[in-house]
């Protein structure tokens, strides 16, 4: 749960779940991180580069959201509690994130598979995450950013 949104990686950083001592944690953070794209790119990718810790965000990575983004931004918001086409993904506050776990999320030694909740989407969403030498999950991959249904105001057909 996020009481309002960090407008500067230094903000970002001092969340509490900015410590990733979860898995948890790091998945929520990644939301937080890729609803920042359509406002601050830059600011989306340094949150990224953080929670991606020694493996660093690549060009690839950055290209694959960028694409992502092409048309539309409401996917990341999606995943906010509240949030859904209906009211063209606009988050209740305080801003939460279901995370959830499965029978199968730490099969890996090592490494978390978690789920998260979209309004827009008939399943959850994963995001993978790594624990490194010093104890903190980080982000290695996540999946969050396919599609979903469309925002009412931009469906002519809803």
């Amino acid at each position: 749960m996020f009481s309002n949104m960090p407008d500067s990686i230094e903000k970002y950083k001092a969340l509490p779940q900015a410590q990733m001592q979860t898995p948890f944690d790091t998945a929520a953070m990644t939301v937080l991180a890729l609803s920042f794209y359509p406002k601050n790119r830059e600011l989306c990718h340094s949150m990224l580069e953080y929670l991606k810790g020694p493996s660093g965000l690549n060009g690839a990575e950055k290209q694959f959201i960028r694409d992502r983004f092409m048309d539309k931004d409401y996917v990341p918001r999606s995943y906010f509690n509240g949030a859904v086409p209906e009211n063209d993904y606009t988050p209740s506050t305080p801003y939460t994130i279901e995370v959830s776990e499965n029978p199968y999320s730490y099969e890996n030694e090592g490494y978390a598979k978690l789920f998260i909740k979209s309004g827009g989407a008939d399943s959850p969403r994963e995001v993978l995450m790594r624990k490194a030498k010093d104890g903190k999950w980080y982000l290695w991959e996540q999946f969050l950013l396919s599609g979903i249904r469309e925002p009412e105001s931009s469906n002519p057909w809803a």
